[in-house]
Formats: C-alpha cells, structure tokens, sequence
C-alpha cells in the first residue's frame, strides 16, 4: 500500500528518488517547470492531459493537466503514479496543488489521484511485483506560491487518504473471483468491519428472510450452492445531523439464471456485487471519518444460477410488500433482490435519505456510456444532491435519467401486478429504475434516489483515475454529499 503524507518542508528539503511534477494548462514557464522547457519540448512533451515523460538523468516525471481543477488533478496525479509503475523508484515527492487559498479541494483530489491510480490487484498472480511507489511526500511549496492552512492541508490530506483507503477496499471485494466471494463472504466482510469499531452487522438467512416474506430476492438465489443473505451494516453516532440508508445490490455471481448470458456476457459478472460492495466502503468511510450522520447500509447477497431449483420465466413472485410481480427474464434479477431489500431498509428505518446502488441495467452503459452514474428517482431533492456530490465534488460523473408516465405503462402485466422487465427494448435503464419505484413507500418517495453503476463499476481499460477493473462506484460519490450532510452546507471546500 502506498502511504501518502504531507510535509512541512520545501521541495528541496524532502528526500526522494523522483519528483512529480503537473505542467498546467501546458505552461512550460511555471515554477517547478521552466528550467526543463527546452529538454521538454525537445523531445515532443506537449503538456497535454495524463501525458507523461520521465527524465531518468534529473529524476524527474512530468505529467500533463488540462487545468487546475480537481478532475484534470487527479486524474494528472493517477497517471504520473502509474507510469512509475514499473520502474525502481520507491520514494516520489511533489507540491501541493491549489486553485485558491482558501480551497483544498483540488489538494483532496490530488492526494485520492495518487492513492487510487497506482491501485493493483495482484491476489492471483504467482508473482508480485514489488516495483513501483511505496511513498509520496507532498511539500508545503504551492503551485500558485499561495501560503498553505497547515491545518486545513492536513485534514484535506487525511479525508483523501480515508476515501481513496475505501475506494480500494471496495475494488479488492469486487474483483475478487466468484468462487472466493459468495454471499457468505460478504455478509464476513461486514462482521469484520465491525471489529474495534463503531460499526454494527446483523446478518438474515433464508429462514430470517422467509419470516419477512422476501419470496423475490429468495427465488433468484434458490438454485445457488451458496444460501443468500440480507446484511444491514449500521453506525450510529449520538446526535446524528442525519439518517441515510444505502441499499447495494449484491449479486456475487449473476449466471442470468435460466435466461441464460452468452460466455462472453458472463465474464466480468463477478462485478456485479458492485453495488453492495460499495456500501462497505461507504460505512468504512463514513467511521474512520467519523461522521456525525447515522447511516445505514443494505445488502442483498444472492447468487443467481442454474438448476432444478431455479426460479423461471411465467413465474409469479409475490414480493415483500406483497405486489405481485411476473418474471419474464431472470436475467432482471437484481430489481427483485433490491424490491425486497428496499422495503426491508424502509420498514427498519425511517431515513431523511434512501439510496440505492445497482449494476443494474446494459441499457444504462447504451445511454451514458462506460463512465457516467444514471441517477433516476422523482426529480426530488435526493437525485439533487447525488448529482451535485458526483459532479462537483467526488470526481465521478452522473447525469439524470427523468422518469416518466408512458414508460410505466410498459412494465404492465396481465396476470400480476407488475412485470419485472418492460414491453419495449428503449428506455431499459429508466424502466428498471420505475420498477424499483413499485417498492418505495410514501414515506421516503421524496427521499430516494436510485443510482445505475452498471458502467462506471467495472470496466476492461484504464481510465482517469481507474485501473483495468473495479473502479469502486459509487463511494466517493456518496460520501462526499454525507460529508455535505454533516457540514450541513451546499458547498464544500475539501
């Protein structure tokens, strides 16, 4: 793990083997820089985004940024980190990185670029490479020659290092093979998150979930070797300026049941526990930032697959709530597992807040593309604020997928009260978000957003500040707007 710290030193006072440096804006004139612009410009270093160059004679690396806002930072900072990857430099060093100051914002991003762009996941490989930064010394020197808060530095970095610590956490679960992470293994995860920490885990197997009637998300797990489970993580501060619930869709494999996926689309499905998974991360974080907002997460652990138990297309589930719902593809699994986590969550607690994270529709990915977060919900103040904390503060990207009436007419059924796909192949990601919306009370209607990870969670490229993989969803989105919550403010500066 690499371990990132802030020091109360100049540049040239701080031991290391490279030093990283961000050219902005592809001003080859900044400090740090001007003294290289010829060598640069020699060798066709252009200054552009995430493009790098190392100087093995001065131990330097310079890496592009479009700008100096926190998005062009981080991700300048993840990719300055991954190309030292393989090389022997163990100790890096590198300024701090303001846009006003006032404002560590982009200081915060620059410190979560560093943590989660050299992330690895080597637990399969028979050899580990041990190349590549073990260390990053931030300076007190400022990239605009503004005069640091050390205090404020120092809380911006260690908010930082506890997201990106979260972040990773979640992509160590999500990548990990389906044969080493089954319902069991998560519902573990969560016990063991309670252990010297505020945290509380109470965990329902299938006789507890046959006592609350959850009939829909103990069908898609009924032809599995591995018994699903219901996990609800909680943390509980005194005094809570808030009460959230985080639902996650935990399918730890998802085979399409009888509606069988192509191989090619089963590959990757081991991510579909994205969702519950990033609701670890989040009560992780939420503790060690010690927020004063009591959270609580849901988990529906399933595993969806084949056999003389399974659960098939005609069938009529009748969900906790009691609607009724026709099956007609059980590769819409995680809408059932989430009506009955959904309206569990709600009967267990009243929140000011409901959301829920999901791998849940391709027809998300079809509409945003590999990158973006589809936030759907009723245009109320929860879709709001997830799309604020993704778009302004976390660094993760979101746009909103608007409900409507003529949509909801398609997911009609003639024999049961709802069907658990629509009757039209447009508009998937929005008619799975409606569907949910079947299961939400009138109580937490204006409270709840519904958050499609499906293209973000996992992805087979490298991107920003995300490797090959996991990318972790979700978390730093909604710890950011519960870190707004417990400012109890619109605006934030770290």
């Amino acid at each position: 793990m690499k371990i990132v710290k802030f020091y109360e030193k100049l540049l040239n006072e701080i031991e290391a083997d490279v030093e990283i440096i961000i050219v902005v804006a592809k001003n080859f004139d900044q400090r740090f820089v001007d003294e290289y612009h010829d060598i640069l410009q020699k060798i066709g270093f252009s200054g552009e985004q995430d493009e790098t160059v190392l100087l093995p004679e001065h131990n330097k690396l310079f890496v592009g940024a479009e700008s100096i806002s926190s998005s062009d930072i981080r991700s300048a900072s993840a990719s300055a980190v991954r190309a030292l990857l393989g090389t022997s430099y163990k100790i890096a060093k590198m300024a701090t990185y303001l846009n006003h100051p006032k404002c560590t914002a982009v200081l915060r991003a620059q410190v979560e670029g560093l943590l989660l762009g050299g992330y690895k996941f080597e637990k399969y490989k028979s050899k580990k490479s041990d190349k590549g930064l073990h260390k990053i010394r931030i300076s007190l020197e400022e990239y605009n020659g503004f005069e640091l808060d050390i205090p404020a530095v120092q809380r911006t970095v260690e908010k930082a290092i506890k997201s990106a610590e979260a972040v990773n956490f979640v992509r160590d679960i999500v990548n990990t093979a389906p044969d080493d992470c089954y319902p069991e293994t998560l519902a573990s995860i969560a016990n063991s998150l309670c252990k010297d920490s505020k945290l509380h885990c109470k965990v329902l197997g299938v006789k507890e979930m046959e006592k609350e009637n959850m009939n829909a998300l103990l069908a898609v797990g009924r032809a599995s070797r591995h018994e699903p489970k219901l996990i609800h993580l909680s943390y509980r501060p005194e005094n809570p300026k808030a009460v959230v619930s985080i639902v996650g869709k935990g399918l730890t494999y998802d085979s399409g049941g009888l509606s069988l996926k192509p191989s090619d689309f089963m590959v990757t499905m081991k991510a579909d526990k994205s969702g519950g998974s990033a609701v670890l991360g989040i009560l992780k974080a939420v503790y060690s930032l010690n927020l004063p907002i009591e959270v609580h997460g849901f988990i529906g652990a399933v595993e969806n697959m084949i056999g003389g138990d399974a659960y098939k297309p005609d069938d009529v589930l009748v969900a906790k709530n009691g609607k009724t719902i026709e099956v007609r593809n059980t590769d819409a699994e995680g809408r059932l597992v989430l009506a009955d986590v959904l309206c569990y969550a709600q009967e267990q607690v009243k929140a000011d807040y409901l959301f829920d994270l999901a791998t849940l529709t391709g027809a998300c990915v079809v509409g945003l593309g590999n990158y973006t977060i589809g936030v759907m919900g009723y245009n109320n103040e929860p879709v709001s604020q997830v799309l604020y904390a993704s778009n302004t503060l976390s660094g993760e990207m979101a746009a909103s997928l608007p409900f409507n009436r003529y949509l909801k007419k398609t997911l009609k059924s003639e024999i049961a009260d709802i069907c658990n796909i629509s009757n039209t192949r447009y508009g998937g990601a929005i008619t799975a978000g409606m569907f949910l919306g079947e299961f939400i009370d009138e109580h937490h209607k204006d409270k709840w957003a519904h958050l499609d990870i499906a293209g973000p969670a996992f992805v087979e490229h490298t991107w920003g500040e995300n490797p090959h993989g996991a990318s972790g969803a979700g978390v730093r989105t909604i710890v950011r707007l519960l870190e707004k919550l417990a400012r109890g403010d619109s605006h934030g500066s770290s």
